[in-house]
């Protein structure tokens, strides 16, 4: 247990740390450094050791002498290695006047280190590197990351590229079952799995399914029937999505793949890691780091009780590597990786602050804000090399206490990138039950799933996500062809007075089918779509499964590869209001899937005994600008119709299919010419200048 200081040694500590010249006037201050000691005075001449520490001598001085001024916690630079979580209480949270700060020195660089050095390797048998870890021959530790020289090796795996397939679902394919059904087996083709591989039990298939990846322990293999049993089920049928092919996987942790540069592979009965260095990459000396803390911070108050962490900020800090395992029983089903922890967790905290830290290397989400969250602040982070996702924002639904609910949180100005390294159908920034955020000017990049998710509740219930803001973010290269039913915007179920504008969207790679740019899922409602730039997509720039009352107005889509626009099903009501935007493309469909109308009654008004009125348009589209530099107007198909005979339906009556005149379309430079025909038809130019972090 640290020691604590009695109140006059605690007036001792900071008449020193006051009387620093460096010191910020009337500032409170107490200095931590790697190399203090936690029985020091806390002052720069004798810092602290552990964050702990200083936490605790924070927490003296308020409970003794109050809280009269700024309190800064100045980390100097080096790594502090952690095994567990620093967790911050009501008790410990500053006010609007005397907020509490931890940040680092002037220009040094601190590091939360929550990794394990290893060293003493050995050479063996060829390119083999092995070192036996005592604690986890214990069986004290394991891990499922490891990093050398601050880059991550994969773990042993089968096939070193690409995938193996299903060879058969007895269980079931979306033609015989529900394709949510729970299913515990499949047939393997012969060769591809070996129930004599080094410990079985350790070995994991990972499937790749639908918008999932699997993460399934091997129980048996039955190399007669070609069956493999898992000791858990996967939530899917084990498909190539919706169709009858069998679905893509990978089998690693297997000591037998050991093979290639990069690759390790860690023996928890014997407690010997084994390791293929990369080119350069010399393990008597490399920093090899296995990650050990499950966490690094827990901010918890209780929004219910009015209790709350409040006013803490934390500035210039380096979080890196965190250690987690999925628990039995969990394959990783739930949508967006959605039951993967955070590595810092905030729960009943407002008014709260993470600025130009860095968090990388990490098991988990980066960030979970959770029940009763209000008005915190994560800005100019970078966010690099996750397990899982960057950002999880969840609270109370509309069954829970009104304290319980979050909201009103601002990401912005973050680099969030490689996100999904370990559970690739996680989401970059997940907006769960949560209303009233602002996600704007952040550039994420390179993650296997969606880059930005809205909503938690499908169709068109009650839902508390309403009046976020999406605005100004680059989200590109996301995807990579390995999941399927994702877009760099999801969103999903009611959400009044939501905006996605002014963001800027490509380069969208999914498996079989989803790569869109912008999707409206089951029951997205009353939001606004507008100033977006959307291009080289997979599928379409723009897709709607199904929705109600959505505005989508001034934005370009161009060179959707497959599709430009889709609509998945005809509902009476209105989907979506399209107007002024352009579309531009040399290839695939323009309209693609259901665009179709059908008659419907709604009650319009009581000016008679009825009050209804019938009607057959669930979509109106109008005052757009459409283009394919390839096809002629004559050649071009809208839903099957003619251009005369979709204006004839009453669609796109004042659209006009001409080149917008972009400044240079096949370089993606989507300015308008002063004489673009879409000037003329009332669209806005688009500046994209301020898209993306600023001032960093």
């Amino acid at each position: 247990m640290p020691r604590i200081f009695p109140a006059t040694a605690v007036a001792f500590v900071l008449f020193l740390a006051l009387s620093h010249p460096g010191q910020a006037a009337g500032e409170q201050a107490f200095y931590v450094a790697p190399d203090g000691s936690d029985t020091a005075t806390g002052t720069i001449e004798r810092p602290f050791r552990a964050l702990k520490r200083a936490r605790d001598a924070v927490r003296h001085l308020k409970s003794t002498s109050g809280l009269d001024r700024p309190i800064t916690i100045h980390l100097r630079g080096g790594t502090y290695e952690v095994t567990d979580a620093l967790t911050l209480e009501p008790a410990d949270s500053g006010s609007a006047a005397c907020p509490i700060v931890y940040r680092a020195y002037q220009q040094e660089q601190p590091v939360i280190h929550g990794g394990r050095r290893l060293t003493g390797f050995q050479r063996g048998a060829g390119a083999v590197w092995s070192v036996p870890i005592p604690a986890v021959q214990a069986g004290q530790w394991t891990f499922r990351q490891l990093y050398v020289n601050g880059r991550q090796y994969r773990r042993a795996r089968i096939p070193n590229e690409g995938f193996l397939r299903v060879a058969g679902c007895p269980e079931g394919t979306p033609k015989t079952v529900h394709y949510h059904k729970d299913c515990q087996s499949f047939e393997f083709k012969p060769g591809d799995l070996d129930p004599h591989w080094t410990n079985l039990d350790d070995v994991e298939v990972i499937v790749y399914h639908f918008w999932t990846d699997s993460h399934l322990p091997i129980r048996s293999i039955d190399t007669e029937k070609h069956l493999v049993t898992f000791k858990h089920k996967a939530g899917k049928v084990f498909t190539d999505d919706f169709s009858e092919d069998g679905a893509r996987y990978i089998v690693e942790n297997v000591f037998e793949g050991l093979d290639e540069p990069g690759e390790w592979y860690l023996n928890r009965k014997t407690g010997v890691l084994y390791v293929i260095p990369k080119p350069g990459d010399d393990l008597r000396s490399a920093e090899v780091i296995a990650p050990v803390a499950p966490a690094f911070l827990h901010l918890r108050g209780d929004a219910g009780s009015r209790q709350y962490v409040e006013h803490v900020a934390f500035e210039g800090i380096g979080f890196l590597y965190t250690n987690w395992q999925l628990p039995p029983g969990n394959s990783n089903d739930r949508q967006g990786s959605a039951s993967v922890p955070a590595a810092i967790t905030m729960a009943g905290t407002r008014h709260c602050r993470f600025d130009r830290c860095r968090v990388t290397n990490i098991g988990t989400f980066a960030f979970e804000v959770g029940a009763g969250c209000r008005n915190n602040h994560f800005t100019r982070n970078e966010i690099s090399y996750l397990g899982a996702g960057g950002f999880r924002l969840n609270g109370g639904t509309e069954a829970d206490h009104p304290l319980e609910r979050t909201g009103y949180n601002t990401i912005s100005d973050n680099v969030l990138h490689h996100y999904g390294q370990e559970y690739p159908s996680a989401v970059g920034i997940l907006l769960m039950h949560t209303q009233g955020n602002r996600v704007a000017h952040n550039d994420i990049h390179h993650g296997w799933y969606t880059g930005i998710s809205l909503g938690w509740n499908w169709g068109y219930q009650r839902s508390v996500s309403r009046d976020n803001i999406i605005e100004f973010n680059h989200i590109h290269h996301i995807g990579q062809g390995l999941l399927s039913d994702m877009g760099a915007i999801y969103t999903l179920g009611l959400s009044p007075g939501t905006v996605l504008r002014n963001n800027l969207i490509h380069d969208v790679e999914a498996n079989h089918y989803g790569g869109w740019g912008i999707y409206n899922d089951e029951g997205s409602s009353h939001l606004l779509i507008e100033n977006n730039v959307v291009y080289n997509t997979k599928f379409a720039g723009y897709n709607i499964h199904f929705c109600k009352e959505v505005t989508v107005r001034n934005n370009i889509f161009a060179f959707g590869r497959l599709q430009q626009l889709s609509r998945s099903r005809v509902e009476p009501h209105k989907s979506v209001f399209f107007e002024n935007n352009i579309v531009y493309w040399k290839e695939g469909e323009l309209l693609d899937k259901n665009w179709k109308d059908k008659p419907y009654t709604f009650h319009f008004h009581p000016k008679n005994a009825e009050g209804t009125r019938e009607t057959t348009s669930t979509f109106d589209m109008d005052w757009n600008v459409y283009y394919n530099p390839t096809l002629p107007l004559g050649n071009v198909k809208l839903n099957g119709m003619t251009w005369d005979q979709w204006q004839k339906a009453g669609k796109d009556r004042h659209s006009v299919y001409a080149d917008p005149l972009f400044v240079d379309a096949d370089n993606y430079d989507f300015r308008l010419r002063p004489d673009s025909p879409a000037l003329a038809m009332g669209f806005e130019p688009i500046d994209l200048t301020a898209v993306g972090p600023r001032h960093r």
